[in-house]
């Protein structure tokens, strides 16, 4: 028996909390799995999982023999990359998540510069709006927008996003311009909202001028969880919302949408590359954050901001 193979094949099982997710993470059947978990049992005499149809639980002389393995495993793999980093350039395959416009829009249409200094990284990119288990899925690092619930994570700001208030030309043409945040809630206007798809919340609706903040709970005939649907419905014209200044640039530039109330603000999203805890940072991940931080700086939504500063 491989015991490091095993050690880690026990850690997997424990962070997923699946043999089968387990075995999918390392790439290797089910069987092999469950051969290292009883060799690793025979080798310390020791019952280490509870498993049942439905589900794999830790036993008490397991969660002590995991916390003290996954220090070791972290000492190794520590010791090996420090090793390659100092002789080679990153490489490997790097998992990620990341939210969809984030995706779609930032970080995909620019991977080919980005292989251009790394053509030895090959990455997998889990794309939603949602939150995923780090640990439990094997990410090695997830760019988030918004505030990190899960203190537990480690996590880097990276960049700030700017928010602008849209509507499109056929929207504004049947109902007219706002002129004020409180005409969203008073003059028959109509919002698009975006929720959270975990905990079902509404996003609020905030604007600041001057140091003054108005929060509006406009009527809305339509709620999404997902970035593209909410400009989709934009674009539609059913109604007006606030979306991420990288998002709507595209659309701006065109004339497909329209920005308004441009003197009022909201308080930016911050983005976030989070990683696991107690997980060495290998090069592989430095090179990519630091290059995604430096994207998400020099983006158009910059440009936008100025550009509208120096218009008015």
């Amino acid at each position: 028996m491989d015991q490091i193979q095993a050690m880690r094949t026990f850690a997997r099982v424990v962070e997923s909390g699946s043999f089968t997710r387990a075995a999918d993470s390392l790439a290797v059947p089910k069987g092999t799995v469950t051969k290292h978990i009883q060799a690793l049992e025979a080798l310390v005499h020791t019952k280490l999982l509870n498993r049942t149809t439905r589900r794999v639980t830790v036993t008490l002389d397991g969660a002590a023999y995991y916390e003290r393995t996954s220090s070791l495993l972290a000492d190794l793999d520590h010791l090996g990359s420090s090793m390659v980093d100092a002789q080679a350039t990153p490489r490997g395959r790097l998992r990620i998540h990341v939210g969809s416009a984030t995706a779609s829009l930032v970080i995909i249409p620019a991977l080919p510069a980005f292989y251009e200094l790394y053509p030895d990284i090959q990455i997998d990119i889990g794309v939603s709006d949602h939150m995923v288990d780090l640990m439990a899925d094997n990410v090695d690092c997830m760019i988030h927008v918004g505030e990190i619930a899960d203190q537990s994570l480690v996590a880097r700001r990276i960049a700030n996003l700017p928010f602008v208030t849209v509507a499109s030309p056929a929207y504004l043409e049947r109902h007219g311009t706002p002129l004020h945040p409180l005409d969203l809630g008073a003059k028959g206007h109509s919002m698009v909202n975006q929720f959270s798809g975990r905990t079902r919340r509404m996003d609020a609706h905030e604007f600041s001028k001057d140091g003054k903040r108005v929060d509006v709970a406009a009527p809305y005939k339509v709620a999404v969880n997902e970035s593209h649907a909410l400009t989709t419905a934009v674009l539609a014209g059913l109604g007006i919302s606030q979306m991420i200044g990288f998002i709507a640039h595209p659309f701006l530039e065109y004339g497909q949408l329209v920005e308004v109330l441009p003197d009022w603000t909201r308080e930016p999203l911050s983005v976030y590359a989070v990683y696991p805890p107690n997980r060495h940072l290998s090069a592989k991940v430095r090179v990519f954050v630091d290059w995604a931080a430096q994207l998400c700086g020099k983006h158009p939504q910059r440009k936008l901001r100025s550009d509208r500063r120096s218009s008015s």
